[in-house]
């Protein structure tokens, strides 16, 4: 008989540096433990999952501008206090390569690695002119119902 993984999900609404940090950490974690483990990226938090360089696709003009303003990836997100023009998301990093805690990028790999679930919501997709080709690869796509799925049968479920 196989047994049932306790389910864990996170919603990450948001993309600043910390606490997409804290999503990781909370994830790889949970993994660890053996959870089954969905983060849902939504709105600023899909920024996160953005793939590094400019990545070719055709978009209009409010999207090239959404693309522009928004960070690329996972290396560029700004902290939400402290940020100082840039100057703070640098000195978070030297603190945490310091204290060998592993970077942003690091811990989503790890947390690919240990089969965490990224999944991108399309509906802010649209709304933000984002293209399954800027995102990173391997990632699922899905709207709220997959969210929600995922969540009913949840013991954890965060919203960050």
């Amino acid at each position: 008989m196989e047994e049932n993984k306790e389910k864990s999900t996170i919603v990450l609404f948001s993309g600043e540096l910390d606490k997409a940090i804290a999503a990781f950490i909370i994830a790889n974690g949970a993994a660890a433990y053996d959870h089954e483990v969905t983060i849902f990226f939504t709105f600023w938090g899909l920024n996160t999952l953005r793939k590094e360089g400019p990545v070719q696709v055709k978009k209009g003009v409010l999207e090239r501008m959404f693309g522009w303003m928004m960070p690329r990836g996972a290396s560029k997100l700004g902290l939400s206090r402290m940020n100082y023009a840039g100057m703070g998301p640098q000195m978070i990093k030297h603190v945490m390569k310091k204290h060998n805690v592993l970077t942003l990028p690091q811990l989503i790999e790890l947390a690919r690695e240990q089969g965490v679930r990224l999944v991108a919501c399309t509906m802010t997709m649209d709304l933000l002119g984002l293209q399954k080709e800027e995102l990173l690869d391997g990632i699922e796509y899905g709207g709220v119902a997959a969210y929600l799925g995922e969540a009913a049968d949840g013991k954890v479920n965060l919203f960050i």
